[in-house]
């Protein structure tokens, strides 16, 4: 069960590139570069908890939002550098190295997709959003096909989100949820997908503070095992809930820095661990 653990993960990390996400505009954009780490050595199973060796995934990415009108926004997501390791197994009567330790570096799987502005009034806003998930990356790497930096299928993420924007004792405040559906292809079940999030600016609109709630739900209509046969670390019908907090503080009216924490506090055959992100990012608008 080891190697079928860090869908969730990622998942977690490409719905919540950028906080707030109402449409741009035209001619403004959002472009962050970042950096995310997950260490592990315990997983959810479908019963609980098991232990694994320690295993790490790492990535810079650079996320794009840029508005070529009023309505209609382009995104990209493109993890540039990617790796998965494994610590060495050492026997803890002899101290000796039972298994050695690998990694995998590669280019990760991209994400592309378009979002439009469906409703914008007063402070209610309203937006649809597709993304097409590349299978970019490597998906068998390793001597034993477990070390991936992607899951090795195209999708198509389609998602809905409803936000309210105003001020709480003269601070900016958001809040908004979504609803999405997740068509995967090459034998994975497809998934459905929501999540509220809400956040406050401080410090005279100069720090964003966010916190916000993700679920995923499995069809449970794929034909992949949860162990399949090409090695891959993606598990079939993987299911979470997960929580996670993101602090952006603004150095200029347009650049600031970033940092964020996600982790799954129940689900099956997902790790047991927090991810961290970090990056800079500008903001035209």
């Amino acid at each position: 069960m080891k190697k079928n653990i860090l869908l969730v993960v990622i998942t977690i990390l490409l719905t919540n590139s950028s906080f707030a996400q109402w449409s741009k505009g035209k001619g403004n954009g959002y472009y962050k570069l970042s950096a995310w780490y997950l260490s592990y050595d315990e997983h959810f199973t479908d019963n609980g908890k098991d232990d694994n060796t320690t295993r790490t995934q790492f990535s810079t990415n650079v996320y794009a939002e840029y508005g070529i009108s009023d309505k209609l926004d382009v995104i990209a997501y493109i993890p540039f550098f990617s790796k998965a390791s494994e610590n060495n197994v050492i026997s803890g009567t002899t101290g000796e190295t039972i298994t050695n330790g690998e990694s995998l570096s590669s280019f990760g799987d991209v994400d592309l997709g378009v979002r439009y502005a469906l409703y914008k009034k007063g402070n209610w806003a309203a937006d649809v959003k597709l993304l097409l998930g590349l299978p970019t990356g490597e998906d068998q790497g390793g001597s034993n096909g477990s070390f991936q930096t992607g899951d090795g299928e195209f999708n198509q993420y389609l998602s809905s989100s409803l936000g309210y924007s105003t001020t709480i004792n003269d601070l900016p405040f958001y809040a908004k949820s979504y609803l999405g559906y997740n068509n995967r292809s090459e034998g994975f079940s497809d998934e459905f997908r929501t999540g509220l999030e809400a956040g406050v600016n401080l410090f005279n609109k100069k720090f964003w503070l966010i916190s916000r709630i993700n679920v995923v739900k499995s069809l449970k209509n794929g034909t992949l095992n949860a162990i399949n046969g090409n090695g891959s670390i993606f598990a079939n019908n993987v299911e979470f809930s997960s929580f996670g907090f993101e602090g952006a503080y603004y150095i200029t009216d347009k650049i600031g820095i970033s940092a964020s924490f996600d982790s799954a506090f129940s689900g099956k055959i997902i790790a047991a661990s927090p991810s961290f992100s970090g990056g800079i990012f500008l903001d035209i608008k």
